[in-house]
């Protein structure tokens, strides 16, 4: 036989709310606390096992303010306002919150749920499934503190204690926290997700897994649904062997996109080097990547470092799905390298690994020990990231300082010059089309004695541990001078010009941009 049980307001409390209705502005509404019985198949007292409470059976359902409760069995404590739910227990909260579990207590004047074994909590799309949950209807928050996993969409998140409040539908996960969707997984300990955007707080050491993609960060943001990363303090981005970092990083997983701010750090350890700046780009699908402000490139393929700034540094990659890829690098504005034994600088430069050539532009110049090279355009070939050959192109002039008098120089002068080099030393140069020759005889001491003035088409030197070992020329015509009676207009040759105030002093010195005098500038386009 069925019991069901109401219980009602008493007459005092009657009166008093038809006086609320009369006065509304006077009366402040009062809330219903109490949890009422709404039906049980059976209902007994058992004064020798548990004297406080009622014992129900069958179909059992309760509510209290706005929730419904129902279960198996309950022992219902009617003094304390609260019961222990047995047995296929679900509560419901409006049309969007219910909360299932194989057992419950429930305290009415404090309005939390205590829900244990088989919990599954479900908030619209979002489920939260623990053996241990407690749920504070005050302050819509759901505890779980035996281990949970939340699914929310494609997004599932486990942790050993975390919180969820199902109004603002934000999270809190703690300890071994792991969060997995079809193309991310992140590990932490210590995560905020805000359900409502699909957004995940880093607050601590993380990791994430994106395609072939890795990210470290202590601090940031991921939106699940966007995949897209905000990442703080130092964050790392890791992908097929080039790795980015900056005080902060944002990255799109979907788009393969990467951008870093302040302090940025982009290494490419498969072909060893890597670029500096304060801000920098990287795209995944195109292999295109960009450097700049207070940008500089360094390449550690060889022993010695080669250190380069630019305003801007671009690496654009062609044919980046096939077997036939290669790569250009631009640097504009600006440009000046530094390594002990070759420095340079130019307006803007190109290299290209599919020919391994570097070509510098406007007004280029090399210097390697005591030697000067100049022209409009500078070629460099590379063999295995070592010198192989170098072109000149149109107004070239080499210039050598003697050791033993800084005021003397050996000079060539052509159209065009080539030089070719064995594992990085020259052992030949060429010089063509108007040909001019400036050159110091030195004897004893390397004590300069005869100066010969040359003019020929076409200047061969082949050289021997660096040092001169013959020289071949066809018809020339000139004058040797002592040095004493050498003209003013033969002893420095047409054009010529020692830039030593504008050559890199070190590493630190390709910041400062120093300009040729005016009156030593010359129109190149």
């Amino acid at each position: 036989m069925a019991v069901v049980l109401l219980f009602c307001f008493g007459m005092a409390d009657a009166q008093k709310n038809r006086k609320a209705r009369k006065r509304p502005a006077r009366t402040a509404k009062t809330q219903d606390k109490r949890v009422y019985l709404v039906h049980a198949d059976v209902l007994h007292f058992d004064q020798y096992r548990n004297p406080d409470a009622t014992i129900l059976n069958g179909k059992v359902h309760f509510t209290h303010a706005g929730a419904r409760l129902y279960c198996d069995s309950a022992y219902f404590y009617e003094a304390s306002n609260s019961f222990e739910a047995f047995g296929h227990v679900k509560m419901y909260q409006g049309d969007t919150l219910s909360l299932v579990s194989d057992y419950a207590y429930y305290d009415g004047n404090e309005q939390i749920a205590r829900a244990r074994y088989n919990v599954i909590l479900k908030n619209r799309k979002t489920t939260l499934y623990t053996d241990s949950l407690d749920f504070d209807r005050l302050y819509d928050n759901a505890y779980f503190f035996e281990g949970g996993k939340m699914v929310d969409g494609n997004t599932t998140l486990t942790s050993d204690w975390g919180e969820y409040n199902t109004k603002s539908k934000m999270s809190v996960f703690n300890y071994d926290v792991k969060m997995q969707s079809p193309k991310f997984y992140l590990t932490t300990d210590t995560l905020y997700y805000d359900n409502a955007n699909s957004m995940a707080h880093i607050v601590g050491p993380s990791h994430i897994t994106s395609g072939e993609s890795t990210i470290y960060s202590e601090q940031g943001y991921y939106d699940t649904k966007n995949e897209q990363a905000r990442l703080m303090e130092r964050s790392v981005l890791n992908n097929q062997g080039k790795m980015m970092v900056g005080d902060s990083v944002w990255y799109d997983s979907k788009q393969g996109i990467s951008k870093a701010f302040r302090d940025v750090v982009f290494v490419d350890s498969v072909n060893k080097n890597k670029l500096t700046g304060n801000y920098g780009e990287y795209y995944e699908h195109t292999g295109f990547a960009l450097c700049t402000d207070s940008a500089v490139a360094i390449d550690f393929s060889q022993g010695d470092s080669l250190f380069m700034h630019a305003d801007t540094f671009k690496v654009v990659t062609f044919n980046i799905e096939t077997d036939s890829v290669y790569r250009k690098v631009y640097a504009f504005h600006h440009v000046r390298a530094f390594r002990k034994d070759v420095q340079a600088v130019c307006d803007s430069l190109v290299y290209n690994s599919l020919d391994s050539c570097m070509t510098m532009f406007k007004d280029p110049i090399v210097w390697n020990i005591n030697q000067q090279l100049l022209g409009d355009e500078i070629q460099v070939f590379l063999k295995d990231s070592v010198i192989n050959r170098a072109h000149v192109i149109n107004n070239a002039f080499s210039i050598q300082q003697l050791k033993s008098d800084s005021t003397l120089y050996n000079q060539v002068s052509s159209k065009e010059m080539f030089a070719y080099f064995n594992e990085g030393k020259i052992r030949e140069a060429q010089a063509k089309d108007n040909v001019l020759i400036g050159y110091y005889f030195e004897e004893g001491d390397s004590v300069a004695i005869i100066y010969n003035y040359q003019e020929t088409t076409e200047l061969r030197m082949f050289l021997e541990n660096q040092k001169l070992k013959s020289v071949w020329t066809p018809k020339t015509t000139g004058t040797m001078y002592p040095l004493n009676q050498i003209p003013a207009d033969k002893k420095h040759l047409k054009g010529f010009a020692w830039y030593d105030y504008v050559r890199p002093k070190d590493r630190f010195d390709i910041f400062e941009w120093r300009p040729k005098k005016k009156e030593e500038i010359k129109g190149i386009k």
